[in-house]
């Protein structure tokens, strides 16, 4: 992907927080997460508002409603939709969820994973290869949280996620709380999924927090992000180099100034990991 302008830790764009990111002239974030659905929807936020802040923070966008996983015919309009609201914002890329949500005559409320089968590598790789077409650019990819496991998975999620992105050539976006909290629910290890993901196309990073139930984790986007995902993420960068992070905070939304705390923590952790790449402070 050509240098984006996309660098650092940015954050999700939430309804709540909207006009006080216009308001305050003396906000210094490096770029925002557009999720498009919040505004393409009739009666949903006013695009002129997404413009303004388009014209101060550089944007990406993301998805939830595309159903790659899906066997209906992509929805053209809702992806022309998406690529009419990136381009007048100026936006660097699109991702979406390696997932099945819906056809055309029910969604469901959840992003449900796929089998992790040969078949379905290339059923959703050639749904990739239509959206790019579409779109003109590469998406990214993003690996989605897991409750259970198929009994048909020929592959390991890492090695599924791994093959269509290379079948389909496109980017990932790599999820590090829906891969810890589905290592932990199907008592897996993180590593090897890290491990099995290429690290060469992974151009962005999510961190969110999860809900501890009585026997799982649940991807909530409700909490800070847990200590033990702050250390996957740090020795992930630390073998990796500096990747685009994002905080995904979706329910019990916090105040602006809670969210720039817990964004901060990444922006302290991917500077002290460029400084010690450039061997600052390393003793002689």
């Amino acid at each position: 992907m050509p240098n984006s302008g996309i660098a650092g830790a940015g954050i999700g764009l939430r309804t709540p927080h909207v006009q006080q990111i216009l308001a305050d002239e003396s906000l210094e974030i490096p770029w925002l997460e557009v999720l498009a659905d919040n505004w393409l929807v009739e009666g949903g936020l006013n695009q002129h508002l997404l413009m303004c802040i388009s014209e101060r923070f550089p944007l990406v966008f993301h998805s939830v409603g595309l159903s790659l996983g899906g066997t209906n015919t992509l929805d053209a309009d809702y992806l022309n939709k998406i690529k009419s609201l990136k381009q007048a914002c100026g936006g660097h890329w699109y991702s979406e969820h390696a997932s099945f949500s819906g056809n055309n005559d029910f969604k469901v409320a959840d992003l449900l994973p796929l089998p992790y089968t040969d078949e379905a590598v290339m059923h959703i790789s050639r749904r990739i290869q239509q959206t790019q077409d579409l779109l003109g650019e590469r998406m990214l990819l993003e690996n989605v949280s897991t409750y259970m496991s198929c009994k048909h998975n020929e592959l390991s999620e890492g090695e599924f996620i791994a093959a269509i992105a290379e079948e389909a050539d496109c980017y990932l976006l790599l999820d590090i709380n829906n891969a810890f909290v589905t290592s932990v629910n199907l008592n897996q290890q993180l590593q090897d999924f890290l491990d099995d993901v290429p690290a060469k196309r992974v151009k962005q990073i999510h961190l969110a927090g999860f809900h501890q139930k009585d026997d799982y984790l649940l991807d909530a986007h409700n909490h800070p992000v847990d200590p033990q995902v702050w250390q996957a993420y740090q020795n992930y960068i630390q073998l990796n180099g500096n990747i685009p992070t994002m905080i995904e905070w979706d329910s019990e939304i916090p105040t602006l100034d809670r969210l720039l705390q817990e964004r901060q923590i990444a922006a302290d952790m991917l500077q002290f990991n460029a400084k010690s790449a450039a061997g600052v402070g390393r003793c002689a």
